[in-house]
């Protein structure tokens, strides 16, 4: 009796849950301009919340599309991406016509652009109760070009298109707009899609086919449904009797199918393995393909050449199997993804690091392109430590680099504010990382019961991320405890191994951590005839433990060896048993920069070759301990030997930040530096200074900036006889304090700068604002304004004038090659700051300034420029200047050339030394070229 009340009671529950399902039943026509759809719909929603509603929200996709003030386009502009901005009227997307009718009464909605549609009720709806409503309404479909969806080349892909109620309540409404985030809008929901298409299209979708054309079921995630006059590659692996069909919604290579046909079937035994079950079917899209496949494995291509890093067997192999494992997981269970994205994410890349263990062990980080890269027989690629890291080490190899910028976030941070690195770096890789590491300290067999366990439970249900790791917690007995603490903070946890005692035939190993979190360690001895042991020690709240090591012929101690726990620093993992280095680190010397080894306290030694009209040509070695990744105290000494004075030259400096974990600030920079170089014809010049900068936090999807900045500066110059009767400076202080807003992003870019400097002699002030619009795709015109006073002027010369058209590089700050050049080529090098006129005015000014820069696009990569500008001097009227002329963009922002035409001087190209009047800009600044590009990826 008593089971047989269980069997009841579990009987009413699951009709009661199918009985709050909402149903959604779609007609869709694919129109005969193949680019709407006329869809009739019907949906049955019952009232998920504690309270009645008089009315139904449902949210409206296609708005996402409309051209202007979008979350969508906001996102795409965010990300770099301007084809939506500029997108057509015929190519966007829109809602059209939309009726309904409801307990017989028929009505019509006329704003159909705003982004939630309420429907009202004839009377109020209590919670858990249905209703029915009909929709009749045509679809304008965008441009697959700015997300995936909608109009392609070859076929029409169909999702967040459909007017739907939402799933979670109490969301940003906003966040539903983004699209490119693939949030779950709606899920849990039963479909029933019903196409209407011209003769020979065909439709797919991750749906069941019932028939053809027609499909049907529980979504876990909003469906998606492909239509084209293509057909499909589709392949079924049998898994223990029960077959699962994998349909593609693209095409593949003849080489690919043969592989595919044996290389899925393993995936998704490998998997099922690990998870317990595997859905029926995958439906897996290009656009899916392309956002979740293996990153960092393509070949590398360079003009003509091209080197191989993975052969094209483990392309595929590795980047169906990340696929696959998303699509698997996304399938499995529903879960809010803007909340819990870390879930799925997470999931996903622990298959990964297990299916690299079991598969790829010794396959390195670069693959074979070490071995591939060869020039005259060489492998020169050998040489760096980054052709030794393993491949499974990128997990976190990519939260290292993303710390060290300080820029990396919490993996509990909404999924619509991550920026774009962190998606992968923190919500795949650094949680993966920490599922990895839970696996390995409770044995991967006793982790993997859990998921099976887990996935079992939770089958096409909803889920949620802190019931994940409760029963985890419960699982490891509450060994995984500080995962939760660890996920809801920018963690900052470092371990450091700070020596060993040597009693009896043990190691007493002292290690010390920075937190009190209780995090289990993982400790190694390396042999040469055994090789590695591993240890686990518990974790425990003492910030200085101890650990008791057998010394059976160890060479080595490591701690947390190949990046396997995301520590804000490797470098102090290491120690040496044996030898004069016993119970420290060894120095290494590498040549060339490199992925730092954190078993070496390694000094990078880089060959420097660069010139100036004086030195002429300079080589040097450039000493410094930074890597690839920025450290907190780095250093660089860098000498040079002048070919032209046949002198040692050359810079040094050093610099320490702090990168506080959440702070009003993101970086505190300190440095001081020093150089000796010449300025000008057998004249040196020394410089020694100390500065301090405050970079303030921000959004890490924004492209603003904010930077605070005070310097001193000590300078001494040689001086000539000549140069001595005019009264120049030999020595002098230099004092600047300025503060600076730049806002990078794409369409609008702006900059604001103000700076106050003074010396002895003078205290000058300045502020410049700069605003570059692109006004039509890859057409931009930019406006410039710079305004300088001087407060006090007592200086001896004009060395700290402001510039008209030439600026006087009394700080050595600007990358002038002819640094005292009043003739010749190296004269006409041309320097974007303080007055900015491209003409040649012979003059400077010792009083006030203001002038406006405007650059326009006018043709390919010819531009328009004009200036116009007002300066006054002492004791003589204000004088109003202007320029104009044509600029060639060789490289744009680096390598310019500007051709005068018409000027306050006259018509330019008719002057006999019209060739000298040509100017041009050459950056040489690696480091900004890099920057620019990396913009929209951080």
């Amino acid at each position: 009796m008593k089971r047989f009340f269980c069997v009841l009671v579990s009987f009413s529950f699951n009709f009661w849950a199918v009985a709050q399902q909402d149903s959604i039943r779609l007609n869709v026509r694919l129109n005969d301009d193949q680019k709407s759809i006329s869809v009739e719909q019907t949906l049955v929603y019952h009232n998920p919340h504690q309270k009645s509603i008089s009315q139904i929200k449902l949210l409206n996709w296609v708005s996402a599309y409309q051209k202007r003030k979008t979350p969508l386009l906001k996102r795409k502009i965010e990300d770099r991406k301007n084809d939506l901005y500029f997108a057509k009227d015929d190519q966007l997307g829109k809602l059209e016509s939309l009726q309904y009718s409801h307990n017989n009464i028929a009505s019509e909605v006329l704003n159909t652009k705003q982004e939630n549609i309420f429907i009202p009720l004839s009377e109020a709806l209590k919670p858990g109760e249905s209703v029915t409503i009909n929709f009749k309404y045509q679809i304008r479909l965008p441009d697959a070009r700015f997300t995936g969806y909608g109009i392609n080349t070859n076929h029409i892909l169909l999702k967040y298109f459909f007017l739907v109620p939402e799933t979670y309540e109490n969301e940003a409404q906003s966040n539903y707009f983004y699209r490119d985030t693939e949030e779950t809008a709606n899920a849990g929901s039963f479909w029933n899609v019903n196409f209407q298409l011209p003769e020979k299209w065909n439709a797919y979708s991750n749906l069941k086919e019932t028939s053809h054309l027609n499909f049907e079921g529980q979504s876990t995630n909003d469906p998606e449904f492909q239509l084209s006059i293509e057909n499909y590659p589709q392949f079924s692996a049998n898994l223990d009797g029960e077959t699962t069909q994998i349909q593609l919604g693209y095409q593949v290579s003849d080489y690919q199918k043969q592989v595919l046909e044996f290389l899925l079937a393993t995936q998704l035994r490998f998997i099922k393995a690990r998870t317990g079950n595997i859905p029926e079917k995958l439906f897996i899209t290009e656009k899916f393909m392309k956002k979740e496949e293996f990153i960092g494995i393509d070949d590398i291509k360079f003009w003509k050449f091209k080197f191989q890093m993975f052969t094209d067997y483990e392309k595929t192999d590795l980047d169906y199997f990340s696929t696959i494992s998303k699509k698997v997981m996304d399938e499995f269970f529903i879960s809010n993804k803007t909340k819990d994205h870390w879930l799925k994410n997470g999931l996903k890349s622990y298959l990964e690091i297990q299916y690299l263990k079991k598969n790829y062990p010794d396959h390195k980080l670069i693959g074979d392109l070490a071995d591939n890269a060869k020039f005259f027989g060489i492998k020169p690629l050998k040489i760096f430590h980054a052709s030794k890291l393993k491949l499974s080490e990128r997990y976190g190899l990519a939260y290292h680099y993303i710390y060290t910028q300080n820029l990396d976030q919490k993996i509990t941070t909404p999924f619509d504010k991550l920026s774009n690195f962190n998606t992968t770096a923190i919500s795949q890789f650094e949680t993966g990382s920490l599922l990895n590491y839970i696996s390995e300290y409770q044995e991967n067999e006793s982790f993997d019961t859990f998921l099976k366990q887990y996935f079992s439970k939770n089958y096409r249900n909803k889920v949620i991320g802190d019931d994940f790791l409760k029963d985890l917690e419960n699982h490891s007995d509450g060994k995984s405890t500080f995962l939760k603490n660890m996920m809801s903070e920018k963690h900052r946890i470092n371990f450091n191994l700070k020596n060993f005692d040597k009693k009896d035939n043990d190691y007493l190993v002292k290690i010390q951590k920075n937190k009190t979190e209780i995090i289990p360690l993982k400790m190694e001895t390396e042999t040469k005839a055994t090789g590695k042991t591993t240890f686990w020690k518990d974790g425990t709240e003492m910030k200085k433990d101890t650990f008791s090591l057998p010394s059976n012929q160890v060479e080595k101690i490591v701690l947390n060896d190949d990046y396997v726990f995301p520590e804000t620093n490797f470098r102090d993992n290491y120690l040496y048993t044996k030898g004069i280095f016993s119970n420290m680190k060894k120095i290494r010397f590498k040549l060339i920069k490199d992925i730092q080894n954190p078993e070496y306290n390694e000094i990078f030694i880089t060959p420097r070759l660069t010139f100036n009209a004086y030195d002429k040509v300079l080589f040097g070695l450039n000493f410094k301990n930074q890597g690839i990744f920025d450290q907190k105290f780095d250093y660089s000494v860098t000498p040079y030997y002048s070919s032209g004075t046949g002198k040692l030259t050359g810079s040094a400096g050093l610099g320490y930040s702090i990168l506080p974990p959440e702070s009003f600030f993101r970086s505190w920079n300190f440095g001081v530096s020093g150089s000796y170089f010449h300025y000008d014809n057998n004249l040196a010049y020394q410089r020694f200074g100390a500065s301090t900068s405050l970079s303030f936090n921000k959004n890490p999807r924004s492209a603003i900036g904010r930077n605070l900045f005070f310097s001193y500066n000590y300078y001494e110059r040689e001086l000539s006889p000549i140069r001595i009767l005019n009264n120049e400076y030999a020595k002098y202080n230099l004092w600047n304090l300025g503060y600076s807003y730049s806002d990078n992003q794409m369409i609008h870019e702006k900059y604001i700068g103000t700076n106050v400097q003074w010396m002895e002699d003078f205290q000058k002030i300045s502020a410049e604002a700069f605003y570059r619009w692109e006004f039509a795709k890859n057409k931009k015109i930019s406006f410039r304004w710079f305004a300088g006073y001087f407060v006090k002027n007592e200086t001896k010369n004009n060395l700290f004038n402001y510039g008209i058209s030439r600026v006087s590089n009394y700080s050595f700050s600007y990358g002038l090659l002819g640094q005292s050049a009043t003739s010749g080529i190296l004269s006409q090098q041309f320097i974007l700051a303080e007055g900015g006129f491209k003409s040649f005015f012979n003059t400077s000014v010792n009083q006030f300034i203001t002038s406006v820069n405007v650059d326009s696009h006018l043709w390919k990569w010819f531009n328009l420029y004009a200036d116009a500008g007002v300066y006054k001097n002492k004791n003589r009227a204000a004088q109003f200047i202007w320029d104009s002329g044509i600029k060639v963009k060789v490289v744009p922002d680096f390598l310019e050339v500007y051709f005068p035409v018409a000027s306050t001087l006259g018509f330019e190209p008719g002057f006999k030394n019209y060739g000298y009047r040509i100017r041009y800009t050459l950056v040489l600044n690696l480091g900004a070229l890099i920057n620019n590009l990396r913009r929209g990826v951080f």
